[in-house]
């Protein structure tokens, strides 16, 4: 077992470990926190769940122009320190948010922290690119997710703990953590921005910028980017609504609900790895579509069913969907983009995660709070299944492009877990 986590080991470049173990620490703090903002919100301010959602979406909002800057001051600029702003920035606005007594502020704040909240997205999946060849990048994405799901094991479970206790403490102990991942990063992290043409060297921001619409351009890349909005507009809710509407209608507990979180990070901890080497043996947006129907599946079932023992069921289906989409899609946008717009790329990229989050709180909010809740379930059960007839098509598509087929086989040394 050691032999083979060594051999591991050494498949990829110790900078790239680097990177890792500070994601880990920056998601324990993050964990802490984020799972229980929505909830923060609506015991503090005595609001529901649309007021709840609308803070939570006009944060995003503003997160999808930060991202887009981001993307621009990536290839502009490199990664390095735009990394390191973000993580400042949090730890700024992590004590803000704590210490906030009105809803107007609450909801200013959340915008500002969106905007620059967001800016260090593209860097971050960029300098994963960057340090990792085409054929180790599902792996690579993989492999964070595994160490950010161990976070996931430790912090929601002791969130939920001090959540009922004292939220501010949640605020404090994030900006710290975020603080002492800048103080690694910037020591043992260099610059990974590749080096480009002399041209593109001294291009200006602005021309820059207006590179994006060479982005827009890549009809097939926005409809890998429109699909995945529709599957990620239901798997947000797994993170802000699902507390809520499972505290309010089902009467379960925060610290249940954290342990729901927990046990999706377990199975991530012990599977995500093997699952990733199996999905490198298919072509990508097959693996797409499979992922969202394990979402079809879960989703739906908080809907039909009110028994606690299915919602960990109906959790742990989600996560193999997760599993299976999450590194998929990060290697397939990497795929997708030009070595020199691989910030603006990830940075449209990540407005598939940014467009869910925007509008998902505070449609999912109306239903919770004027209609049936389960409704939002059934919803999101058929949303996901619309998903996966779009990745089909698209696969169907692109299947004869070398880059979305199915790899012709696999690197020696592929030893990512025992063999049972």
């Amino acid at each position: 077992m050691l032999d083979k986590i060594k051999i591991q080991y050494n498949r990829f470049p110790s900078k790239f470990w680097v990177l890792v173990g500070t994601v880990f620490i920056d998601m324990i703090g993050g964990t802490l926190l984020w799972p229980f903002f929505a909830l923060y919100i609506t015991q503090k301010f005595q609001v529901g769940m649309t007021e709840a959602g609308l803070i939570l979406g006009a944060s995003s909002l503003s997160g999808l122009f930060g991202s887009t800057v981001g993307g621009a001051l990536t290839d502009r600029f490199g990664r390095k320190s735009i990394i390191l702003g973000g993580l400042i920035f949090s730890a700024v606005s992590a004590l803000a948010l704590g210490v906030i007594n009105a809803l107007n502020l609450m909801l200013v704040f959340a915008i500002i922290t969106g905007f620059f909240g967001s800016i260090a997205g593209p860097a971050h999946n960029a300098m994963v690119a960057d340090l990792l060849p085409e054929e180790k990048r599902n792996e690579g994405f993989g492999i964070i997710r595994v160490v950010a799901n161990l976070s996931w094991i430790i912090g929601p479970s002791i969130g939920g703990f001090l959540a009922s206790r004292s939220y501010l403490a949640l605020f404090i102990i994030d900006a710290v953590f975020s603080l002492i991942t800048a103080a690694i990063f910037f020591k043992l992290i260099p610059e990974t921005k590749p080096e480009h043409k002399a041209d593109s060297q001294h291009e200006s921001l602005g021309k820059t910028i207006l590179g994006y619409r060479f982005v827009f351009k890549d009809l097939a890349f926005i409809g890998f980017l429109a699909v995945s909005v529709i599957m990620l507009l239901v798997y947000q809710q797994m993170y802000n609504t699902l507390s809520v509407y499972l505290r309010d209608f089902h009467q379960i507990p925060t610290q249940q609900y954290g342990m729901l979180m927990s046990a999706s990070a377990v199975l991530v901890v012990l599977t995500q790895i093997w699952i990733t080497k199996q999905t490198r043996k298919y072509p990508p947006l097959t693996m797409m579509a499979l992922g969202a129907l394990f979402y079809a599946i879960g989703f739906s079932s908080f809907g039909f069913f009110s028994a606690y023992l299915i919602f960990v069921l109906a959790i742990l289906i989600i996560t193999v969907g997760e599993m299976i989409t999450v590194p998929v899609s990060q290697a397939l946008a990497a795929k997708f983009a030009p070595e020199d717009m691989r910030g603006r790329y990830m940075a449209v990229f990540g407005l598939s995660w940014s467009i869910p989050q925007t509008i998902g709180p505070v449609a999912a909010g109306l239903i919770l709070d004027n209609s049936d809740p389960r409704l939002l379930w059934y919803i999101g059960g058929v949303l996901c299944l619309v998903s996966v007839l779009g990745y089909m098509m698209l696969h169907n598509r692109l299947k004869h492009q070398e880059r979305f087929a199915a790899p012709s086989g696999m690197e020696t040394g592929d030893l990512a877990v025992p063999e049972t």
